[in-house]
């Protein structure tokens, strides 16, 4: 667990928040094949469980994300959690009533086990022989965090992006162990589009000379490939009309005609990639990436096997400017549950956000989703 001394605690919010670690030592099997011998999962609760453990929701994170989904380490943290707007007392995911769970999906590099772990069996970091995973992987393990505290039944899993394909491999493979979904910016399938994108993203990585095939040392990695990856990725999840808002045509004061970096928007871009390799692994962009490009529920949505009468309650939540999951993704979604009689609901939200919609404070979505979690 984290060391977070105690500070004075703004108003209504949780600070602090401290991080721990599940550690297993039996070998954990891959759906691609292979194993992990052993697996950490790095991850945060807030709010207090009930003695009959029925009021825990869990937060799956999106690609980039990790565990710490809400509050501050200390009071003087620049930044709380990624979901700190929706996550926290008197929030639309409240913890006076709620106890909320944050788990670092596997395959990432902040605490859970990834490509930056030692491999017990070589007393070495993985690297570029850290396996391949599945978002099926990635959900058996969170499952065992929520075993180890007890906990038989979800009240609900609520994920955004890649958080909402997890939620809804939740409700697909432990219908029993959920009591209801909230699916927001996300489909049954990873698009061709999306897989395309991100394909390219990770040709950055792997022709960038550092990358060495996966097998860099700390600190000479192909931060360049990585950064130039991570600004194409992020054009996706803005909009045109987010674009036009923030910059426009702005060039960068004091810039000349010849000058690499021109206009407002290249330096937004620069400045994401660059912070993003600050706190970001190569390897574990590409494992999480692909493991995303493969997730694929149609074929058992088609089949009537994804969603059943009793499956647990579903709500989808789409965003009007987005293109890397548009809003159709979510109608399918609602019209596979409600075609076998799933209770299932959809709320679209009106905005020039983007696909990042999703992590921004809306009055309307809050109060839907604070709804929908009764």
């Amino acid at each position: 667990m984290s060391d977070c001394p105690a500070q004075p605690t703004p108003l209504r919010e949780l600070c602090p928040v401290a991080w721990q670690d599940f550690v297993s030592t039996d070998p954990f099997p891959l759906e691609l094949g292979g194993e992990l011998p052993g697996l950490t999962l790095r991850y945060e609760t807030y709010g207090t469980l009930l003695p009959d453990k029925s009021n825990a929701i869990l937060v799956p994170h999106a690609l980039s994300g990790d565990h710490h989904v809400a509050g501050r380490y200390a009071a003087a943290d620049r930044k709380p959690g990624w979901w700190d707007c929706f996550v926290g007392p008197g929030k639309a995911i409240d913890t006076d009533r709620f106890f909320v769970i944050g788990v670092n999906c596997i395959g990432g590099c902040q605490g859970s086990t990834g490509p930056l772990s030692t491999d017990p069996r070589t007393g070495r970091p993985y690297g570029g022989f850290f396996p391949e995973i599945t978002l099926g992987d990635i959900v058996r393990a969170q499952r065992l965090v929520v075993r180890h505290l007890g906990i038989p039944r979800l009240h609900a899993v609520v994920g955004g992006s890649m958080g909402g394909m997890q939620a809804l491999l939740w409700c697909a493979d432990y219908p029993a162990e959920v009591g209801r979904i909230a699916v927001l910016a996300a489909g049954l399938s990873q698009s061709p589009m999306a897989i395309a994108l991100n394909a390219v993203s990770r040709a950055c990585v792997e022709r960038d000379p550092h990358f060495r095939g996966g097998h860099y040392a700390p600190g000479e990695g192909p931060d360049s490939g990585l950064a130039v990856g991570r600004m194409l990725a992020h054009i996706s999840y803005l909009s045109p009309a987010s674009f036009e808002q923030k910059f426009g045509r702005a060039k960068v004061p004091g810039a000349a005609s010849g000058d690499p970096v021109h206009w407002q928007v290249e330096s937004y871009l620069e400045h994401q990639g660059a912070s993003f390799v600050r706190r970001f692994d190569a390897n574990s962009w590409l494992r999480i990436t692909r493991a995303v490009d493969r997730f694929d529920l149609t074929a058992r949505a088609a089949a009537g096997k994804l969603f059943a009468p009793d499956s647990p309650e579903v709500l989808a939540i789409g965003f009007s400017s987005d293109w890397l999951y548009p809003t159709s993704e979510l109608r399918m979604l609602l019209a596979a549950a409600t075609a076998v009689g799933v209770n299932a609901a959809y709320h679209e939200v009106v905005t020039d956000a983007g696909h990042d919609g999703f992590l921004l404070p809306d009055t309307g979505l809050a109060v839907r989703l604070h709804a929908f979690l009764g």
